[in-house]
């Protein structure tokens, strides 16, 4: 093949070199912008198998890799026995969960993630679709586009003021999104690995029976071996025929096999989905309920989002090959 020399440009050769495996959408949008401070070797754009192309890049010398969430998983099997001259990866999101921090902690491999930047958005996303979902304002646009406001029925939504949220993870979203429902007037409790003494919530150790206790529950934790599947038929049934799901974390948090059967047997009352266990596979049985809200893993990501992701990554890369502490480091 090629050499990764060959293949530079003379202008970007003498730039530090880090590899992208699937082209992250903040790259996309600013590839011209990036490619003025380092020189990015794109697995996407070769003909090799990913791990000869790792090869390669390792027979370079190369050191960083970007990642995101929806390329492969970063596992020693995947990509890190195939590079052990890697030594930073800098990953576009808040959660880490497709990458082995322990192995990457074994190699010496520096990891940064996007901690903070979207938590805002995200949080403004969670209540829009809890908005939505109540009051059925996606459900009313298609009544409109159809042509059903010209003699058909239209369902009511519910009031938001004085329901009782559930909010499982209060950390930066998870709290963002307390303090947004709690000027609707709304009763707040929450579930974490621990209970934080500075907030006026009400803790829960057991998000079943908060479940229970709850109108509405917002699913804003990571996602790990203990949180997979967290919400399964146990929880949403204490949650209630009347009860609403929002989702903005990860999919596998929910059972979504349950969920969807729940949804679809009216045994709760509606869902804000913006991610989903399979993704980009959302399950059809979904399509055709009015009662469910569908987004495209779109809530942590704005224009404003992502000048402050560029900014974050770049500032990682340069502090990574100063040889200075990351900026937001997970590992």
């Amino acid at each position: 093949m090629e050499s990764m020399e060959d293949s530079s440009s003379s202008s970007s050769s003498s730039l530090p070199k880090i590899i992208l495996i699937k082209p992250p959408s903040i790259f996309l949008q600013f590839e011209h912008q990036f490619s003025r401070h380092f020189h990015f070797l794109k697995a996407y754009e070769s003909p090799l198998p990913l791990p000869s192309f790792l090869a390669a890049a390792e027979s370079v010398g190369v050191a960083a890799m970007f990642v995101t969430y929806n390329g492969p998983p970063i596992t020693a099997e995947t990509v890190l026995d195939h590079i052990p001259s890697l030594r930073c990866i800098v990953s576009t999101t808040a959660g880490v969960d497709y990458i082995d921090l322990d192995e990457c902690r074994r190699r010496g491999i520096l990891v940064a993630n996007a901690a903070g930047v979207s938590s805002t958005d995200c949080a403004d996303f969670a209540v829009g679709l809890v908005v939505d979902v109540l009051r059925r304002v996606s459900g009313g646009d298609r009544f409109v586009r159809s042509g059903g406001w010209c003699g058909g029925e239209f369902r009511l939504g519910r009031r938001l003021s004085g329901k009782t949220v559930g909010i499982v993870g209060l950390g930066r979203i998870g709290s963002g999104v307390a303090k947004r429902l709690h000027a609707f007037n709304c009763n707040i409790l929450y579930n974490s690995r621990n209970k934080k003494p500075s907030v006026p919530y009400s803790f829960y150790s057991d998000v079943c029976e908060m479940a229970a206790d709850s109108d509405l529950l917002v699913i804003c934790c990571s996602l790990s071996d203990q949180t997979r599947h967290m919400i399964n038929k146990e929880v949403l049934t204490a949650l209630g025929k009347d009860g609403i799901i929002v989702n903005v974390a990860r999919g596998p948090i929910i059972d979504e096999k349950e969920l969807v059967r729940f949804l679809l047997e009216g045994r709760i009352a509606g869902a804000g989905l913006d991610v989903f266990e399979h993704e980009p596979c959302v399950p059809k049985e979904l399509f055709s309920l009015d009662n469910v809200v569908l987004g495209h893993h779109q809530a942590p990501f704005t224009e404003d989002c992502f000048v402050d992701l560029f900014e974050l990554v770049k500032g990682n890369f340069e502090a990574f090959f100063a040889n200075k502490p990351l900026l937001t480091p997970v590992a």
